[in-house]
C-alpha cells in the first residue's frame, strides 16, 4: 500500500526512532508498504520515520532506470565504519523541491538486520555510501538540510515557509 510520506515541517521528521526487537509481520508489511511508497514517489531511499513509524527500518534501491530493482532493506542499522569525504547534492521526499550540497564519508561499512533476521553487512561507495548515511540520519530525527551551514538552513527554511503559505 502506497503511504503518505511526511514533510518538512512535520516534527514526526525529527523523532528519533527505536530498534526493531523483533521482525514481525507488521515489520514485513511497512518494508512492502515503504518500497511501494519510495518507487511511486521516485526515490531511492526511504526511512521508516518518513512514514510516521518510528522503527529503525531503511529501504535503499539506486538501480537505474533500465536497471531491476535491487532493494536493500536494513532493520537496526549502523554505521561500523567510514572514511573519505564525499561532496554531493541531496534531495529528500520529505523535503520536495529543494536539493543542496552536503559533506559526507565516501565510503561506509554498515551493518543491519535483513527480513529473515540474518545479519548483513555493505561495503557502500558513493550514491550507496551518501543514500546510507542519508537513511539512517532520519532514524535520528536529522535531515539533509540540517547539514548544511547556518546562512544555506535559514535561507531553505525561509523558502519553505513561503511556499507553504502558498499551498494555503
Amino acid at each position: 500500500m502506497i503511504r503518505t510520506i511526511l514533510t518538512y515541517p512535520n516534527p514526526e521528521l525529527k523523532k528519533k526512532s527505536a530498534p526493531v526487537t523483533v521482525i514481525t509481520d507488521s515489520i514485513r508489511e511497512l518494508v512492502q508498504d515503504m518500497a511501494e511508497s519510495m518507487y511511486a514517489a521516485p526515490g531511492v531511499g526511504l526511512a521508516a520515520p518518513q512514514l510516521g513509524i518510528h522503527q529503525r527500518v531503511i529501504i535503499i534501491d539506486i538501480s537505474g532506470k533500465n536497471e531491476p530493482p535491487d532493494l536493500i532493506v536494513a532493520i537496526n542499522p549502523k554505521i561500523v565504519h567510514a572514511e573519505g569525504d564525499a561532496y554531493e547534492e541531496e534531495g529528500c521526499l520529505s523535503v520536495p523541491d529543494y536539493a543542496a550540497n552536503v559533506k559526507r564519508r565516501a565510503r561506509v561499512t554498515v551493518k543491519a538486520l535483513d527480513l529473515e533476521g540474518a545479519e548483513r553487512t555493505w561495503q557502500a561507495e558513493d550514491l550507496l555510501a551518501i543514500a546510507f548515511q542519508h537513511e539512517i540520519d532520519h532514524l535520528d530525527g536529522i535531515l539533509f538540510v540540517d547539514h548544511l551551514s547556518t546562512l544555506k538552513r535559514e535561507l531553505f527554511q525561509r523558502k519553505a515557509r513561503k511556499a507553504a503559505e502558498e499551498r494555503r
